[in-house]
């Protein structure tokens, strides 16, 4: 054999035994990597969807919770790990935004990763402490102005999709109004019940129990509609026009994911969708958004645009 013709047949022979590998893919179990504690709507849709994927696949789809540095390092771990769909990536909107605030990250997300399926979108909510005399959007931007630069809302975590939003509607609705990091939901929702700090925008399950008990007042959702769990509360639109605002989870692999694995988990997650996880994530005020792997791509090229625009103009950063 010719010296040239070695290289062209080592190329074609690899590209064949990967063609192979995704073909049976998967053959072993699969680590679904959720970079966030367990107990969060994060977690909660990512077990679904990961007992959906074993079901449907044949191979144990198994959760592993590496919280830290929020969110990245869990996902530096997908990005160093070999792109042969074992080691997979379930995580929020703060994902793609994170590494915005931050002086430098260890990957870059659209470098470092292969998009594999948008899951489903989640409106928020926006929260007002139940003792302030605000019953909806409209009340709340005139208690801001007539109280400027004393109105206080609470973020979990910074360059959140909470967060984002927050400065959004500060900067939509021309409003002065302080704005704290947290560390985490749980303390930001304890304060706001508690009264040491006024508003808080967060996914609307975290908020929907405090609601219903009587102890913080939910005044608008930031989707498009009007959310199916709160039938009665406005969207945000409804005063600010315009105004729309998710959380979002997706799928993610490292990058040079085979096209072929891509393809096969993509499929597989529009069936689990399809099936019995759409009533039990609508039950969560999630919206399901089935689609290609393209489709995904293009969500996320231009929701990273926007919130870069969001952060850039809010001078959002970690220190």
């Amino acid at each position: 054999m010719k010296n040239w013709a070695k290289p062209l047949l080592a190329v074609a022979m690899s590209g064949f035994a990967a063609l192979a590998a995704a073909q049976n893919y998967p053959t072993k179990p699969v680590r679904v990597i959720i970079p966030f504690p367990p107990g969060g709507t994060l977690d909660t849709v990512g077990r679904l969807l990961a007992q959906k994927l074993s079901d449907q696949m044949g191979q144990p789809f198994v959760v592993d919770n590496k919280p830290g540095g929020n969110g990245v390092i869990g996902a530096d771990v997908v990005a160093k790990s070999p792109a042969d769909g074992y080691t997979l990536l379930f995580n929020a909107s703060t994902f793609t935004t994170a590494p915005m605030t931050m002086k430098s990250a260890p990957y870059g997300v659209v470098k470092d990763f292969e998009p594999i399926a948008l899951v489903a979108k989640a409106p928020l909510a926006v929260s007002i402490n139940k003792n302030l005399p605000i019953t909806d959007i409209k009340s709340m931007m005139s208690y801001a102005k007539a109280n400027p630069g004393k109105m206080s809302f609470a973020v979990g975590s910074v360059g959140s999709a909470g967060h984002l939003s927050t400065e959004l509607l500060k900067r939509e609705g021309k409003l002065d109004y302080l704005i704290v990091p947290y560390k985490g939901t749980a303390p930001a929702f304890q304060d706001l019940v508690g009264g040491q700090i006024d508003g808080f925008i967060d996914p609307i399950l975290g908020a929907l129990q405090y609601h219903k008990a009587g102890m913080l007042r939910v005044i608008a959702v930031t989707s498009k509609s009007r959310a199916p769990n709160l039938p009665d509360v406005p969207t945000v639109a409804e005063t600010v026009p315009g105004f729309e605002f998710y959380s979002w989870y997706g799928l993610w692999g490292p990058a040079k994911l085979p096209a072929a694995i891509t393809a096969a988990l993509n499929t597989q997650v529009n069936k689990a969708l399809a099936g019995d996880m759409q009533e039990k994530l609508a039950q969560q005020g999630l919206l399901l958004t089935p689609g290609t792997a393209e489709d995904f791509v293009k969500f996320q090229r231009e929701d990273m645009a926007r919130s870069q625009k969001i952060i850039t103009d809010g001078n959002i950063k970690v220190e």
